[in-house]
């Protein structure tokens, strides 16, 4: 069964407002107006600090704008409270994170089936499925191995296949190489690139490389908040 067709993600005079303490607020998004077709493949670029990883969180509804909108396919979203939002990531967005995640105590096909377990995926096909995905990103016979007996991008891996376990329309990747050695890092980026063609899925790639964001149809870069350009890629 392929991935749903993934949302027109849309964000409208966005912003995002920390407290650290009263009365002062820190800006970490400001006036951000960005349009994500579906299928796109996109990379957002710029220094520690510029709002990558915020942005990263609003697309994924992960947090929610403390001005303007995000809307998915028209729809709005970025306001709609905590469960509703969690109940659409669950279904609808695939992350992939640079720390992996993955729970010590469980295998790796365990794993896998967590965030069907969300969703009430029978038993039964959750194995089956969290086993076809090992096996489509090269880690079959790895099922019953736990994180700490994996490799550093093996760990990746099976967080890839986690990430597609609903199989989302959207993957949202933050750093997903940067724990990891450049073999492993071209590994890992080829796998990305892969899967998203299969599914013709949007992937947002968050780096501060530039060899990273090279692979990406479009780029975005980020300066204080701001998106400072966006263009297509080569």
């Amino acid at each position: 069964m392929s991935a749903p067709t993934p949302p027109r993600i849309e964000l409208a005079g966005v912003g995002r407002t920390y407290r650290v303490g009263e009365p002062e607020a820190v800006p970490a998004l400001r006036d951000i107006d960005w349009t994500i077709p579906p299928g796109e493949f996109v990379s957002v670029e710029g220094p520690s600090g510029c709002g990558k990883t915020t942005l990263l969180n609003l697309v994924g509804l992960l947090d929610a704008p403390t001005a303007g909108e995000i809307r998915w396919d028209g729809t709005p979203v970025g306001h709609r409270p905590d469960r509703e939002r969690a109940r659409l990531r669950l279904k609808g967005v695939g992350f992939i994170f640079q720390r992996f995640y993955l729970l010590p105590t469980l295998t790796a096909l365990e794993n896998i089936e967590l965030p069907m377990r969300a969703l009430r995926v029978p038993r039964a096909e959750r194995t089956r499925r969290a086993g076809d995905l090992l096996e489509e990103v090269g880690l079959h016979g790895k099922e019953r191995s736990f994180p700490h007996q994996l490799s550093g991008g093996e760990e990746q891996r099976v967080a890839v296949a986690r990430a597609l376990a609903n199989r989302p329309g959207v993957l949202l990747a933050d750093e997903p190489t940067g724990e990891l050695d450049s073999g492993n890092a071209a590994a890992i980026l080829a796998l990305l690139e892969r899967v998203r063609a299969d599914r013709d899925a949007t992937l947002v790639l968050v780096t501060h490389n530039p060899e990273v964001a090279r692979h990406a149809r479009r780029h975005v870069t980020m300066r204080d908040g701001r998106i400072a350009s966006d263009v297509p890629g080569a």
